[in-house]
């Protein structure tokens, strides 16, 4: 008998849950919001990490499994808002 049920991942360093075969469209499970894919996870966590040994624990640092970033992976840039008069009376 054949399981049906997706393979499931959890990463070490985020806690970050990763179902699917090994490819791009895997479904990552973040701790808050919807589901998401490599590419998002990649765009907002996993591009950070500063160190050799974190890069090593990390589950998501093939590019050929997380596909091409796309629009709305990462988090949107904002302008500065200026608060107050500046000082200036």
């Amino acid at each position: 008998m054949t399981s049906t049920e997706p393979r499931s991942q959890r990463c070490a360093l985020c806690q970050v849950e990763i179902q699917g075969e090994g490819s791009a469209n895997d479904r990552v499970l973040f701790s808050r919001g919807t589901p998401g894919t490599r590419s998002k996870l990649w765009a907002r966590v996993c591009q950070y990490l500063k160190t050799d040994e974190q890069k090593q624990q990390c589950i998501n640092q093939d590019p050929a499994l997380r596909g091409v970033t796309m629009p709305g992976d990462g988090f949107e840039e904002i302008s500065a808002i200026q608060l107050g008069d500046g000082g200036q009376d």
